[in-house]
């Protein structure tokens, strides 16, 4: 099966703005779920090895395996974090908000099968086990008894993915089909993070540096930097305004940045 062409099933518009029943939702899902265990995924990453997280996440190294660890690690956070908020009934059930984390909450779980088969599978060198999370950091959040700070992270995962596939670029540049592939869930993180910031009443963008009302303030590391309003050179602001240059853009987080914040949340 073409790899690039299973990727592109995730950015399926009809999936996340259907307003059809449940039934269908899990129908369109499901098929995903046949797509993914017809996939292969021919990287030839197998001689490249790195040593797994211990713990706490480590500093990956500036390749296409570490690319893939880093993602991977992002992803078991996600998919944790959604199918606990499900399981939990923090979420309004029967509604909207419901079926957006039940569609959000499969595509990461596909996203974490896709980057174990990229690593070579469970058991490889490569591969990365899940860390243990504490979504409460301590006790300082309860995101599955509160609906607004469940909100509030969810927000702060899904811009923190999307910058953070922004930023591991680079890193993949010497695999271009891994990079294409990459790039095309770094699509769906951004839908993600623009129906999640809708949810709570926001723009499906960040403006500048603010992370929005409501956030914790722990959470700015994740907005850090989106002020930027040069490109290529170029002042956006002259032409369009500091807000509107800043929210043309997400820029990219530096793997440090994207494990500092995911950190947080590891115990």
């Amino acid at each position: 099966m073409n790899i690039l062409k299973f990727i592109e099933s995730f950015t399926n518009e009809e999936l996340m703005q259907s307003k059809g029943s449940r039934r269908d939702s899990f129908g369109k899902i499901s098929q995903l779920g046949k797509n993914l265990a017809l996939a292969s995924i021919p990287f030839g990453l197998s001689s490249l090895t790195n040593v797994a997280y211990a713990g706490k996440i480590k500093p990956t190294p500036s390749n296409p395996i570490g690319a893939l660890q880093l993602a991977l690690t992002l992803e078991y956070l996600e998919k944790e974090y959604y199918i606990m908020g499900l399981e939990s009934g923090v979420i309004p059930t029967g509604g909207r908000d419901e079926k957006v984390f039940m569609q959000i909450s499969d595509h990461e779980t596909d996203h974490v099968t896709f980057l174990i088969n990229g690593l070579g599978g469970v058991g490889s060198p490569n591969f990365v086990e899940k860390p243990t999370f504490d979504f409460t950091v301590g006790g300082a959040f309860d995101p599955f008894n509160h609906y607004p700070t469940f909100l509030a992270l969810a927000q702060a995962f899904e811009d923190t993915g999307v910058r953070a596939y922004k930023g591991q670029a680079g890193n993949l540049i010497s695999a271009p089909d891994l990079l294409t592939a990459a790039l095309q869930i770094h699509s769906v993180e951004a839908r993600h993070a623009s129906e999640v910031r809708r949810l709570r009443g926001l723009r499906g963008w960040i403006t500048l540096n603010q992370r929005g009302a409501g956030m914790p303030e722990a959470t700015q590391a994740v907005y850090n930097g989106e002020e930027n309003i040069i490109q290529a050179g170029y002042d956006t602001s002259s032409l369009f305004g500091a807000e509107a240059g800043s929210e043309s853009y997400d820029e990219p987080l530096t793997t440090d940045q994207a494990v500092a914040i995911a950190g947080l949340f590891i115990v």
